[in-house]
């Protein structure tokens, strides 16, 4: 009987131990716009630990957005889960996902305005350790990662999941100080293979650490589990949800975050 109290009572202690995910949602304003982001992180853990910053799809900042920001708190990061559009704009029609997008880009010193400020209030969270922040993006999230990292935002590291792949030949070089990771399908209709040299051609110039992973066969959006159903109410066959290459990926990510936050 006292063993099987003293088993209880330890599993009491187990439970009560477990992660806590701590989630709040924080107002800004930056690049003309009043933003709202969602910051997520784990109670349970003592001290800083590194942040990284989730850029959303073209979607805009919804509750895909937050769930891979409360993935990052589980694995010890405090995330915050950022918002470029603003206004509390959310896309319900791929058309107007495309409009928000391209007016983020027009006017990129704005988008970085954004970002950065995102970046600002993540750093100065009590829980995080403000030399070492990283950047994660989706489909355009990653386009947004990868062009700050471009124009040498102060990262550790940039990991785009089927992003975009932008081009700034004339401001690159020199500049990128972050690490990058960029995981694509190689059924990506969205992404010719000449914007995969020409990026790789970038980074090789500008002296980049850069690793790309290319998953055989898989499509756009392959790490959001609702891309088949999106895909089939828009009639757009490139988004596809895989399993394997999400959780591939997650996996590269992790490793990839090891390396670059070990100091």
């Amino acid at each position: 009987m006292k063993t099987f109290f003293s088993v209880i009572f330890l599993l009491s202690l187990t439970t009560f131990a477990q992660a806590e995910i701590k989630t709040q949602e924080i107002k800004y304003a930056a690049g003309g716009a009043n933003l709202k982001g969602y910051l997520a992180y784990d109670d349970s853990i003592s001290g800083k630990r590194p942040g990284i910053l989730v850029v959303h799809e073209w979607w805009g900042h919804n509750e895909y957005a937050r769930s891979r920001a409360k993935k990052l708190a589980k694995l010890g990061y405090t995330a915050f889960a950022v918002d470029m559009y603003g206004e509390g704009k959310l896309a319900e029609h791929p058309s107007d996902a495309s409009k928000f997008m391209q007016a983020a880009f027009k006017d990129f010193d704005a988008a970085s305005a954004r970002f950065e400020k995102a970046k600002e209030i993540l750093q100065s969270h009590k829980t995080v350790d403000s030399s070492h922040i990283a950047s994660i993006g989706y489909c355009f999230g990653g386009a947004v990662s990868l062009r700050m990292a471009q124009r040498g935002s102060d990262l550790d590291g940039v990991v785009a999941f089927h992003g975009a792949l932008p081009i700034e030949p004339d401001g690159s070089k020199g500049k990128i100080t972050a690490s990058i990771l960029v995981a694509n399908g190689s059924k990506d209709s969205f992404l010719k293979p000449e914007a995969v040299a020409s990026f790789a051609q970038a980074m090789y110039e500008a002296n980049a650490d850069f690793n790309y992973i290319s998953f055989a066969g898989v499509a756009h959006s392959y790490t959001n589990p609702k891309a088949d159903e999106i895909g089939k109410k828009f009639n757009i066959a490139n988004l596809k949800y895989n399993k394997e290459a999400d959780d591939r990926s997650w996996l590269a990510m992790q490793h990839f975050f090891d390396r670059i936050f070990k100091n």
